[in-house]
């Protein structure tokens, strides 16, 4: 047993080389292992409290497995999700993928999108929350990343909306749809990853040798209206791969970073 004021000091002596704010996972670590908000962990401080579950999981964030995969949730546009390990924990720069697919959608009345790669769901499941009257027609390869985001359908009440497809690229969607989009795997085969990053899995990070292969793939379906989450050095690769197959125009955007992070275009 120890108090609340101990767990965290020694929870942020143990993440002092494993993360950059090791007080503050500390703390979100505590929270899920005790059960206590964030103001409750300041107000009992004094507060006696079981710590094997807390040790256990300031042992594998120590090692270098990612908070989310810890905790079981991540945040995604101000939303927490369910987040299981096996299946890519949703990244803040992603956010702008949903925002470009908003801005795209204000010309239908009931826009319908499909999604190749839903992961957990985030974007898809954004779009779902943010556009009533919108649809989703979501694929992935990984049987683990579709049941992760039918979970999370239901938690955000939008099930009845989404059509999930455990398929590559396009395979088995027959539907009408007016917005494709994506959030590919793009990182090349050679780049090294961070510590945290290779407990995600490879599948829905590596592209490909060059990186841009599944962003290429999903160019020369020759949809008329796409968005797509890119690496921040693919701008020209891809550029001449949508020139070459038939797109006009075509704008990229970038991150928080100012780094080159995703494109939109139309045939």
């Amino acid at each position: 047993m120890r108090s609340v004021k101990e767990a965290l000091d020694f929870g942020a002596k143990r993440l002092k080389e494993a993360c950059d704010r090791p007080r503050f996972e500390a703390a979100i670590l505590l929270g899920r292992a005790s059960g206590l908000s964030r103001a409750e962990l300041a107000l009992k401080e004094e507060a006696l409290i079981d710590d094997a579950p807390f040790e256990a999981m300031i042992a594998r964030r120590e090692r270098g497995e990612p908070i989310e995969y810890i905790t079981g949730f991540a945040g995604f546009y101000s939303r927490e999700f369910l987040c299981e390990s096996g299946v890519l924990i949703p990244r803040p720069e992603t956010e702008f993928l949903v925002d470009r697919a908003l801005a795209l959608a204000k010309d239908f009345a009931a826009p319908i999108f499909a999604e190749i790669g839903v992961g957990s769901g985030a974007v898809a499941l954004t779009l779902l929350a943010l556009e009533p009257n919108a649809r989703v027609i979501a694929t992935d390869i990984s049987v683990e990343a579709i049941a992760l985001a039918a979970k999370n359908a239901e938690r955000f009440g939008v099930a009845d909306r989404l059509e999930l497809i455990c398929a590559n690229l396009l395979e088995g969607v027959n539907s009408r749809f007016d917005i494709l989009l994506s959030n590919p795997p793009y990182i090349r085969a050679d780049y090294p990853l961070p510590r945290p990053v290779l407990f995600e899995p490879k599948t829905a990070l590596i592209g490909g040798e060059r990186g841009t292969e599944i962003l290429e793939a999903i160019i020369a379906l020759k949809k008329p209206i796409l968005a797509c989450e890119c690496g921040y050095d693919q701008e020209e690769i891809l550029r001449a791969k949508l020139d070459e197959n038939g797109y006009r125009s075509v704008a990229f955007y970038k991150d928080y970073a100012g780094l080159t992070r995703g494109f939109t275009a139309t045939l």
